[in-house]
């Protein structure tokens, strides 16, 4: 039992229609170990997360255009700042990828926490890491159902307002 506590384990997470920000407050619990009841904040005692359909996230309201991404060279004139939509174009993990970096801002094995951090940015995971997932991250936020998910029989029998 204690083995098992002590190990490192693979979680696998879906992005798909969920926002960054909260998923990575949820991703971060993981990769640190705090879920773990051995957790010390000076033990390496974190686990590896697999993520998947980061192409897909959403994020609320307008932030796609207002959120900014900052980034400089450490060279004379090498700041830059991109909008989130054209960042996610580039890159589609980027931004989950960022928003985990900012959640462990503080602490000294950032650098080891993010490299258990797999992004991809759809559902096509490697063998060799779907061999090892043991468990699942529920999601942070409910996927409603799209229209064409119902069934004819669904949409007729609910009630209706008027004709």
């Amino acid at each position: 039992m204690q083995w098992a506590v002590l190990a490192r384990t693979w979680w696998i997470y879906d992005a798909n229609q969920q926002c960054p920000f909260r998923s990575a407050y949820r991703l971060t619990t993981y990769l640190q170990g705090l879920h773990k009841p051995v957790y010390h904040r000076h033990g390496d005692v974190g686990d590896h997360v697999v993520v998947f359909n980061t192409r897909h996230i959403a994020m609320r309201g307008d932030f796609w255009r207002t959120y900014k991404h900052f980034h400089h060279t450490r060279y004379g004139g090498g700041f830059s700042r991109a909008s989130a939509y054209r960042v996610h174009e580039e890159d589609p993990t980027r931004i989950l990828e960022r928003a985990c970096h900012n959640r462990l801002s503080g602490l000294d094995d950032k650098r080891t926490l993010m490299k258990r951090l797999h992004l991809f940015p759809d559902e096509e995971i490697p063998n060799e890491i779907l061999e090892n997932i043991s468990g699942q991250i529920q999601q942070v936020q409910a996927i409603p159902k799209k229209l064409e998910d119902y069934t004819q029989e669904e949409i007729d029998s609910f009630p209706r307002l008027f004709k």
